[in-house]
């Protein structure tokens, strides 16, 4: 008996140790790549917290990278989702918290929900009293395409590189929207470089905007915005949506929902809704949208050369795309007479990162001159270049998906 108790124990122990996810990640063969994206985890955590580097969304998703990489924890299976399909009988048999919490990215459904809370907080108005802005913010797409050639010129396949592209946008949540569509396997790589590269904004722009403009250009002073009555607003996100979904079917998911709820915000009569959507829907869904992203940030998927190159043509495609914008506004300005000159610093604005794009175009016109003020000026083309992303991304969802 006492033989049987003592190898009952000591099998027990061993059975115990080797379940253990210190065990996984020490003795068996590759445990070494869980602990180095756990440091990164741990590396994104600290730029959220200490540096607060888009925090709202850089937070979950490293926690969500955190996650999915502890050995044993079983949360996440990317193989339920491999060939861009839902396995639905294997995930009901044997699915984690993240798989069924992951659905909503993999359908298309956290994206949207953003979506309408990112219209219900948003402002047409500049845009709608300028619609050259309009231009400005469809030429800072010009960073999509340029990438999307780049990176199939690199080996990345049409999807890959029409998901690597999106990142030019500087939006978030398309990006997430058209990488689950066209290429799962890279939504941890996409999300995180789309995300950091939209926190950087500040820094990776200001160099670009003086690089192309001279400090005349920069002095530029434009009128003040006339005033846009309600009426206009309320009718533009129903315009906006017919025009755009009539054209470009595709595109009918994301603009809906923004339209949707800048219409809740503007109509005047849906205030509990709108209130709703800007605060409590927008943060239980960013919660869950960015631990799931997160999650797919699996060591297989993430360490590897397509994740640097990915990185890499992130921040080709925000730069472009920044010096798309700027570069209209200058061509525009040969057109336009004298008292009617745009500065192209708000042109920089045109990429999707509202309102930091439009601030920053705000200080550096400071700088070049004390009594500018661009910042309505650049959220005009700034709001338009949620519009202009989200269409880029129907666009390629269009003739890729």
């Amino acid at each position: 008996m006492t033989t049987f108790l003592s190898s009952f124990v000591g099998e027990s122990i061993v059975d115990f140790l080797q379940s253990s996810g210190i065990y996984m990640m020490f003795v068996e063969a590759g445990g070494w790549k869980c602990l180095v994206m756990l440091a990164l985890a741990c590396f994104l955590l600290y730029l959220a917290i200490k540096k607060q580097y888009e925090p709202l969304l850089l937070l979950p998703i490293a926690f969500g990278m955190l996650l999915t990489n502890l050995p044993g924890a079983e949360m996440f299976h990317s193989e339920l989702f491999s060939g861009g399909h839902v396995h639905w009988e294997e995930l009901a048999n044997g699915g984690g918290l993240l798989d069924f919490l992951y659905l909503g990215v993999k359908l298309g459904i956290y994206p949207c929900l953003i979506f309408i809370g990112v219209g219900a907080m948003t402002d047409f108005g500049p845009l709608i009293a300028n619609p050259k802005s309009f231009l400005m913010g469809a030429a800072a797409q010009i960073g999509i395409f340029m990438t999307f050639i780049g990176a199939y010129a690199m080996g990345f396949t049409p999807e890959q590189a029409g998901s690597i592209g999106i990142i030019g946008g500087a939006d978030g949540p398309t990006s997430i929207y058209l990488t689950s569509k066209l290429a799962p396997e890279l939504l941890g790589p996409i999300a995180i470089a789309a995300y950091s590269y939209m926190a950087l904004v500040p820094v990776i722009q200001p160099p670009i905007m003086r690089g192309l403009t001279t400090e005349k250009e920069r002095q530029i002073k434009m009128t003040t915005l006339r005033q846009v009555s309600k009426t206009e607003k309320i009718v533009f996100p129903i315009v906006i949506t017919i025009i755009i979904a009539l054209i470009l079917p595709s595109a009918a998911p994301l603009i809906g929902c923004l339209m949707l709820g800048n219409l809740m915000k503007e109509c005047g009569v849906v205030d509990r809704l709108a209130k709703t959507v800007q605060n409590e829907l927008m943060n239980i869904v960013v919660i869950l949208l960015g631990i799931t992203v997160g999650a797919t940030a699996t060591a297989d998927a993430f360490l590897n050369f397509k994740t640097l190159g990915i990185l890499a043509l992130g921040i080709v495609a925000f730069s472009c795309g920044t010096a798309g914008g700027v570069l209209l506004a200058k061509l525009m300005n040969v057109f336009l007479p004298e008292g009617k000159k745009i500065n192209p610093l708000i042109g920089s604005a045109g990429v999707s990162a509202v309102p930091m794009a439009a601030r920053v175009s705000q200080n550096e016109g400071l700088k070049a001159n004390p009594s500018n003020y661009l910042l309505m000026h650049a959220m005009g083309a700034n709001v338009s270049g949620v519009i202009g992303s989200a269409v880029a991304a129907g666009i390629l969802l269009c003739f890729l998906g």
